[in-house]
């Protein structure tokens, strides 16, 4: 969280291939969700002899995979993962899909979210004959599916579901077919698609199946544990709670030409826009928008306000992409190294600047100051999402409540903090129209504080890092 910007947990695929190359699939299916992990990257798979294969690395999926590694990876099933760590640190051996053994032999698992009694839950596997050797909540899952009781890998993986609480996406490897499970909130997207005329295949977002030629056929439920195998797919029902889909997924962390609920979050970023230039609406020259998140937004704002819409700002799509780390000078240009301004655009002009969010409000600060030596005369800010004034526990890397702008300022205060002309932030109800729905369904609680699922009072990042530092 060092640039003040929001991260998300992973993203995940898995798929049935027959006859054909399943990680090659994989590796095309992870490198679209690339956006939501850029850590480490991982694919295992099961050939015809039914042998389990695994290859992880760390950095981009394009650095980890290349024509060598995935012929080392041959078979007709198979599960990807990239990753940004929410639990334990960005190190290998943290790398997924993670291995588990068991009575019924090896199970892989690839996991997008957070676990919230991962403690506790690790404390049971230990005790039923489990080795750790990462420190992440998704070893706890892994493990937790090996060693439960249960004659199938259904009735272990529907056991693992009875205990876990918290986001979780899974999908799932052993020796003859893969799983995607989804927890009972639906914290977490997870879609399923046909491939050709047998193979199958899960994502995190239709995106990844739209990619690799995957026709989408729906969206796995809240609850659900979807198999496939050379037979085709089964569906089992765990328990189910109340939906509550990640309302970031809309705002930020999903790609803009992906579908959640029937919604292409392209449309809903939009519409945040027009709501914002409703409920916030300014005399100004021209409206722009923080790339790219916000792009579609700030189009919407221009729409809705009739305020003619201007790129005023260039990013470097490669920032974040090299292992050559800038020295404290470039550190402290902080946003130079991610945009440049367009001063001919700017200068003289009053701005309407669109952003998805304000977290700790650093980046913004520095964007601001981009703007104002480029020559504007205003700076009008408006934000896509409410202000954010409590942690996210199940699957976005978000400070601890003392470090968020918003947690104990006013929205006066929070302009004033960011010398801005003027300030205003899309509502609870205004994201709920944006997405087309007009009530629940959605997680909203960094915004209000009312938590879907009950939290440990010490969770943090690093907490099953510690427990194994001192086991």
């Amino acid at each position: 969280m060092n640039d003040g910007e929001l991260h998300d947990a992973c993203g995940v695929v898995g798929i049935y291939l027959p006859g054909g190359d399943a990680a090659r699939a994989a590796f095309f299916g992870i490198f679209s969700l690339q956006h939501r992990g850029q850590e480490s990257a991982g694919i295992a798979t099961v050939d015809d002899n039914q042998e389990l294969h695994l290859y992880r690395g760390l950095g981009l999926v394009n650095r980890v995979f290349d024509e060598r590694t995935l012929n080392l990876i041959p078979g007709s099933f198979a599960i990807g993962h990239t990753r940004y760590s929410t639990t334990g640190s960005s190190t290998l051996a943290n790398a997924q899909p993670i291995p588990a053994n068991g009575p019924l032999g090896e199970v892989l698992v690839a996991h997008n979210g957070n676990i919230v009694n991962a403690e506790s839950l690790r404390h049971e596997a230990l005790e039923l004959g489990a080795h750790f050797v990462t420190s992440t909540d998704s070893e706890v899952i892994a493990q937790l599916i090996a060693v439960l009781p249960g004659a199938t890998w259904e009735e272990k993986i529907l056991s693992a579901m009875r205990s876990l609480e918290g986001a979780y996406s899974l999908t799932i490897l052993t020796r003859d077919a893969v799983y995607a499970v989804r927890d009972p909130h639906g914290f977490r997207p997870l879609s399923l698609g046909r491939v050709g005329e047998s193979g199958w295949m899960a994502a995190s977002e239709t995106c990844a199946l739209e990619n690799v030629g995957a026709e989408f056929v729906r969206e796995i439920e809240p609850g659900e544990v979807v198999r496939i195998d050379a037979g085709g797919v089964s569906s089992a029902a765990g328990r189910r709670e109340a939906r509550a889909l990640c309302i970031f997924e809309h705002i930020y962390f999903s790609r803009p030409d992906s579908v959640l609920e029937g919604r292409r979050v392209y449309l809903s970023r939009e519409a945040m826009g027009k709501e914002l230039a409703r409920l916030h609406p300014v005399e100004a020259d021209i409206v722009s928008a923080v790339p790219d998140s916000a792009t579609a937004a700030g189009i919407g704002y221009a729409h809705g306000s009739g305020i003619p819409f201007y790129e005023t700002m260039v990013k470097n799509r490669y920032v974040g992409r090299t292992f050559i780390q800038p020295d404290q000078r470039l550190r402290d240009e902080g946003v130079r190294l991610k945009l440049t301004p367009l001063r001919e655009v700017i200068e003289g002009k009053r701005l309407v600047i669109v952003d998805d969010s304000i977290v700790r409000g650093t980046t913004t600060r520095r964007l601001v100051d981009l703007l104002r030596n480029a020559g504007a005369k205003e700076i009008h800010l408006r934000v896509c999402a409410p202000p954010i004034r409590y942690p996210c526990h199940y699957g976005i890397d978000m400070p601890n409540r003392a470090e968020l702008l918003a947690s104990e300022r006013s929205v006066e205060d929070i302009r004033t903090e960011l010398d801005v002309e003027s300030l205003g932030f899309l509502d609870v109800p205004g994201l709920y129209r944006s997405v087309a729905q007009e009530g629940p369904g959605f997680c909203v609680a960094c915004f209000t504080g009312e938590y879907t699922v009950p939290v440990q009072a010490q969770l943090d990042k690093f907490s099953l890092e510690r427990l194994s530092l001192r086991a």
